[in-house]
């Protein structure tokens, strides 16, 4: 069975979605039936193999008039919910890009509307497609490295100052009074936290106890591109440092710490280390599930979704949390640099505090970082 695709948002990251929906489309899998764009796409901006598929700006209208059975909408945060509802009032089933709202209470009408209305929706976390995930899981069950005491994370990456003026929501914390919250932990490196939550088993919003942040910003912008965060929950901490203000860009990894033995998963290359008392280190590299896939099958064979809303619940806490905080503190003249070749602002030291903070569990300010100050939200 063919099954027909709507796009909304087809430009920036929706380009990965155009080239991932040819993917199957050349298996037979799907097809895609329209595309919803502000702006048409041009003949030289649609992959060869997809036909030539609908186009409005019109997201209800497109969805009557193709009768797609799947909408994937990789659109602005704030756009999430409402375009969700309005996919979900016609029945048809959702891949939706993550993060899925920008604060819990549109989560929460996104994810209750989506349920009422009796249809399927995939939150685009990709690293939870992950093999890996599972398989660590089982390690952790199995006590491979005994008893767990918490989970880090750290995403150094660098973007150019060009970044933050790819799109009118770029770097905000809110535009023209909607919340965006587009922040280095709820959006870029979105992955590290909803990753970390999963391989804790704490995903849903009750699992989380307590949440505190620290945010700041290099950049001339309002939301935060350096940061931490540690989430409490009844299992441990799950704390996440990242930055995309890195000196040496590297590739983020979330670490299990247990009490005889550590698990380290580099989630964007599906590569796991274990590390654990009375043996050699084990590396392991793992297939991957493709979200829009899974949904396919989920819809045609019964396969089990991967990534329902309500396991994004404890990830969309700490965006609440992020929402919610003071807004970024600006980090002091001299503790970074501009590096005009690269178009784009470093942070002194910054690599080693966010390979610490995934070590140690600890904050920033715990790390002795003399510009950070803690802020505990309530839950």
């Amino acid at each position: 069975m063919t099954i027909d695709i709507v796009l909304a948002g087809a430009r920036g990251h929706g380009r990965w979605h155009l080239e991932n929906i040819r993917r199957l489309q050349e298996k037979g899998a799907v097809r895609l039936a329209g595309i919803c764009e502000l702006t048409p796409l041009g003949p030289d901006e649609l992959p060869e193999g997809l036909g030539q598929p609908a186009q409005s700006a019109d997201f209800g209208t497109l969805l009557d008039e193709t009768g797609a059975r799947i909408a994937v909408i990789c659109t602005p945060i704030p756009t999430h919910t409402d375009l969700a509802l309005a996919a979900a009032e016609r029945g048809v089933h959702l891949l939706l890009e993550k993060p899925p709202a920008p604060s819990y209470a549109e989560f929460r009408r996104m994810a209750d509307g989506v349920a009422k209305a009796g249809v399927v929706c995939q939150i685009g976390f990709q690293s939870l497609g992950s093999h890996a995930v599972p398989a660590i899981r089982k390690l952790i069950e199995e006590g491979a490295i005994g008893a767990v005491s918490g989970v880090g994370g750290a995403g150094a990456w660098a973007r150019a100052e060009s970044y933050y003026r790819r799109a009118p929501w770029a770097g905000k914390r809110r535009l023209n009074g909607v919340d965006v919250v587009d922040g280095v932990l709820t959006n870029p490196l979105a992955h590290a936290v909803a990753t970390g939550l999963a391989l804790l088993g704490t995903t849903r919003a009750e699992d989380v106890t307590g949440i505190e942040t620290e945010l700041l910003r290099a950049n001339d912008i309002e939301s935060d591109d350096t940061s931490c965060v540690r989430v409490s929950t009844p299992r441990g901490p799950v704390t996440v440092a990242a930055t995309l203000c890195a000196e040496q860009p590297g590739d983020p990894y979330v670490l299990v710490h247990g009490a005889g033995g550590r698990i380290t998963f580099w989630y964007k290359q599906d590569r796991v280390l274990v590390q654990r008392a009375g043996h050699g280190p084990e590396e392991t590299e793992y297939g991957s599930t493709d979200l829009l896939e899974n949904l396919v099958d989920h819809l045609t064979t019964g396969a089990e979704l991967l990534v329902e809303p309500d396991s994004t619940g404890a990830f969309m806490k700490v965006v609440e949390a992020i929402r919610l905080a003071d807004d970024p503190a600006v980090l002091p003249a001299g503790t970074w640099r501009f590096l005009p070749e690269e178009d784009r602002r470093a942070v002194t030291g910054i690599d080693g505090l966010v390979a610490a903070a995934a070590d140690t569990l600890a904050l920033y300010s715990e790390l002795g970082a003399p510009w950070a100050t803690s802020k505990e939200v309530g839950t």
